[in-house]
């Protein structure tokens, strides 16, 4: 048996779950929404042995694989700027209302606050971390 309070698990999802680019990413999105569906069938497991289970579902991050999707993506404009091609992906999203993609930090720090022991009565949510992409209702 685990003992109380004595661990987390934070999965790696996606906004792609809910928001698919049909033409570009369906498999990627089905995996990701599949394993929100894991993750919060685990935390009624083991929830009770004192571990708990949640997940964070980015938006666009500017990693370097961002940055050199846009440069590929300027390329293919023929001479095009990098600001358009940041539009490009921008539009393909559907905007994102704070105007940027998040910085690799931002979504470190949220995962390092969901394992700490300062997150202890938080179990099995989902924490979107996408600048506003996915609209609410």
């Amino acid at each position: 048996m685990i003992a109380r309070g004595s661990g987390a698990v934070v999965h790696v999802t996606s906004i792609q779950s809910v928001l698919p680019l049909p033409e570009a990413t369906t498999a990627y999105a089905s995996a990701k929404a599949a394993l929100k569906t894991h993750s919060k069938t685990i935390s009624k497991e083991l929830g009770p042995k004192g571990v708990r289970v949640n997940v964070v579902s980015p938006g666009w991050i500017m990693t370097e694989s961002s940055q050199d999707l846009l440069k590929r993506l300027q390329q293919a404009a023929n001479g095009g700027t990098i600001e358009e091609a940041r539009q490009v992906v921008l539009d393909s999203l559907g905007g994102i209302p704070i105007g940027r993609p998040a910085e690799p930090h931002e979504v470190a720090d949220l995962f390092a606050y969901l394992a700490s022991d300062r997150a202890a009565a938080i179990h099995g949510a989902e924490f979107v971390i996408d600048g506003g992409t996915v609209p609410t209702v």
